[in-house]
């Protein structure tokens, strides 16, 4: 059950794996890049080489000697390993730190042997005096090199041992003194916000503490040189940790300079107790490298997610176009209702319909009825059968809305149940949002979840599960366990979590799922490789959209990033905006429609047709292709504009927007990137329109250093083009 959390997924393609015996020097070289590590005198994991390609008959120099700094800065401190334990008088941040029952703390792990195949490396180092064994995985995708990297450690003693902290990985990056750290932060309604600092003396710390991933800081981050990395050009290097969980990644400089980072468990009030004969597995770290600046990398991740992370990869399904019930009904739901909006949202050409919250239990509010996941018969008298019927009728598949994680106080499971919830024995229960976190990683709570669900699904022809999660984690105690087992609870929930999705898919393999939590509380390559789309803000505004879908595309594909139109003036800031304003912007992802359908005009349903139907005809290429930051909205700037281009080249996509206009300035012109400059591309306007000296047909090379003009005047306008090979 726990190996799906820890093993890195199969790579579509590995890259070239070799070892020299002579120099004891390991190396990995994918597409535009090498890492290389080896093993140095004192018996230590040493990086060498994360970087760009090196030649393969270059031959690098066995791992130096590793010597002190000082009496204060032991060489453990100052020589890049790759991965460290507390001991032997290290003061940098560990990737393992454990604790024997005699007080005992310290640990010095040596190489011991090592196992090369054609998937990758795994390499087995022992502590110099006990029977604990780590080993480190290591594999890269050919393709993007995208490396892999995992840890294991292995409690071979006659007692217990405590890990109190572990990583997946420590990575080195080459000394230097103008590194920048990109990172991406937020909170409720405003997430996605991208960061960036100088990389200075001292550790910049990124965690959740809340159970999940979490908004406040999401585990990507990507590392560029001041005044050589850009959005286009310069050295980029970036990683992402694959969990669900509480995480932490730190990024320091050692006391001479080196940058390392350091990713995996969280060890705030962490603590995992390993019994004699078993073993912990980390999460994986997914680390790459770029030459062609923060574009290439995330372009580099986004074809890593479609080709190895995503499920049906590495032709992961197209996101069809979707229709949401919460802001046209909120809890009011009910057979008559819902079938009327299905009814409209089918006639715009909309491929799934989801009935979002209030159709369960006592769901009338927020303050009942979590955890009953049975069909409220008040408001549907025949159960969900004619409603889903009618949907499937129209040509439409069904999805529903579901928060399985939680439970109401004010529910039969809670009332039946109230050991099932993570508390503290004799503490007051906190909630949030007036609801409670069931302990997921207890095995009979698990099996309840699964149980649930799976009758649901048996029983409804639902092809689609809104996964929600509203609230953090308080109180993180599991009464039930003895006090030093206690805090296994962060790695256990998380763990069966992944285990009720995998099972889930397995049970009904055409369920699609997708990933929310508040927001974008829970977006990560871990729950990525289990759904097939993720919610990443309740901020439907779409203006304030444009920020966060540029954040979000820096670590994640568009292709998995649900954005839907809604209401006009918007709900979270009262901003009105054009329906064709509304729909470009969530066009960018995966589209889907949210608005109250009752309330709209014969000249809104037109609108919307036409939109819809001119979306699916560039779907692919939005979906699918590689993504190009153009102009960016943030620091204020009054216009945004990205680019999509097709895998084939043969289609591009181009959106553009203006908040607002103050005087009569001229319209830039717009240079593409990334066509086929030999290519003809015809330009058609899907919305707006170019200059009228623009030509009809230009060559690939003449639409990206000429470019194109679109004028664009007032408050809040878009427009969009797409060009087609001819």
């Amino acid at each position: 059950m726990g190996g799906l959390v820890a093993a890195a997924l199969p790579m579509r393609s590995t890259a070239s794996v070799g070892f020299d015996p002579a120099s004891r020097v390991f190396r990995l070289d994918g597409e535009g890049v090498t890492y290389a590590f080896g093993i140095d005198s004192a018996g230590q994991v040493q990086s060498l080489h994360w970087g760009g390609p090196l030649a393969l008959d270059d031959q690098l120099a066995p791992a130096p000697k590793p010597s002190d700094y000082s009496g204060f800065d032991r060489a453990n401190s100052v020589t890049p390993l790759e991965f460290v334990a507390f001991g032997g008088g290290l003061v940098t941040e560990p990737s393992l730190k454990v604790a024997f029952p005699s007080g005992v703390r310290d640990l010095v792990l040596k190489y011991l042997d090592h196992t090369l195949t054609s998937e990758g490396i795994t390499l087995r180092m022992k502590d110099i005096s006990t029977e604990v064994y780590v080993e480190l995985r290591y594999s890269m995708d050919k393709a993007t090199g995208l490396l892999a990297r995992s840890a294991v450690v292995d409690n071979r003693t006659k007692a217990w041992l405590r890990v109190d902290q572990m990583a997946a990985a420590t990575l080195n990056l080459p000394f230097g003194e103008d590194y920048e750290v990109n990172y991406l932060t937020g909170r409720w309604a405003a997430e996605w916000t991208l960061q960036k600092r100088p990389l200075e003396a001292g550790a910049t710390v990124l965690e959740s503490r809340l159970g999940m991933t979490g908004s406040q800081n999401n585990p990507w981050l990507a590392i560029g040189r001041a005044g050589l990395t850009d959005e286009d050009n310069g050295p980029v290097w970036f990683g992402a940790l694959a969990w669900s969980g509480a995480w932490r990644i730190t990024v320091e400089k050692d006391i001479v300079g080196h940058p390392r980072i350091t990713a995996g468990y969280n060890p705030f009030d962490f603590a995992y107790r390993l019994k004699p004969g078993e073993r912990l597995e980390t999460p994986v770290f997914y680390a790459g490298f770029s030459h062609d600046g923060m574009g290439g990398a995330s372009r580099r991740m986004h074809r890593f997610q479609r080709s190895v992370i995503l499920p049906g990869a590495p032709e992961p399904k197209l996101r069809p176009v979707l229709y949401n019930s919460w802001e046209a009904t909120e809890f009011a739901v009910n057979e008559v209702g819902q079938i009327a909006l299905a009814e409209k949202a089918a006639t715009l050409g909309v491929e799934r319909f989801v009935m979002d919250d209030g159709w369960f239990g006592k769901r009338n509010n927020d303050h009942a009825g979590l955890g009953d996941w049975t069909v409220n018969p008040e408001k549907f008298p025949n159960g969900l059968e004619a409603l889903i019927s009618r949907v499937r009728g129209l040509g439409m598949e069904f999805g529903l809305w579901v928060e399985p994680e939680m439970v109401n106080p004010d529910s039969q499971l809670y009332r039946a149940h109230p050991d099932w919830v993570i508390n503290f024995k004799g503490r007051p229960r906190t909630e949030g949002r007036n609801q409670l976190v069931l302990n997921l990683a207890r095995s009979d709570v698990r099996d309840y979840v699964l149980k649930s669900l799976d009758l649901l699904l048996r029983d409804n022809d639902i092809a689609f599960l809104k996964w929600d999660h509203n609230r953090s984690w308080s109180e993180p105690g599991w009464p039930e366990r003895a006090p030093e087992d206690q805090q296994k609870l962060y790695v256990d929930y998380t763990k069966n979590l992944y285990w009720i999705l995998a099972e889930l898919r397995r049970r009904h393999p055409k369920l699609e799922i997708e990933s929310c939590a508040g927001g974008g509380g829970r977006v990560d390559l871990g729950i990525m490789h289990l759904t097939d789309q993720v919610w990443p803000t309740d901020n439907t505004d779409p203006f304030d959209r444009l920020k966060m879908q540029d954040g979000f595309s820096h670590a994640y594909m568009p292709g998995v990033m649900m954005a839907w139109v809604t209401a006009s003036p918007n709900w979270v800031n009262k901003r009105a905006t054009s329906l064709e304003y509304r729909f470009l912007s969530a066009m960018q992802g995966c589209l889907g429609i949210g608005d109250n359908l009752n309330h709209w005009g014969q000249e809104d349903f037109a609108t919307a047709k036409r939109l819809v139907a001119e979306y699916k005809s560039i779907r692919q290429t939005v979906q699918r292709g590689d993504l190009y930051r153009l102009i960016s909205p943030q620091g204020g700037s009054e216009r945004s504009a990205t680019l999509t281009v097709s895998e084939t080249k043969r289609q591009a996509v181009l959106f553009t927007f203006l908040h607002s206009s103050s005087t009569f300035d001229a319209t830039p012109l717009i240079q593409l990137q990334g066509l086929d400059p030999q290519a003809r591309y015809a330009v058609r306007s899907l919305v707006g329109a170019v200059e009228a000296d623009t030509p009809k047909i230009a060559s690939g090379s003449y639409w990206m250093h000429h470019g194109v003009r679109i004028p664009l005047r007032g408050d809040f306008q878009a427009a969009a083009l797409v060009l087609d090979v001819v």
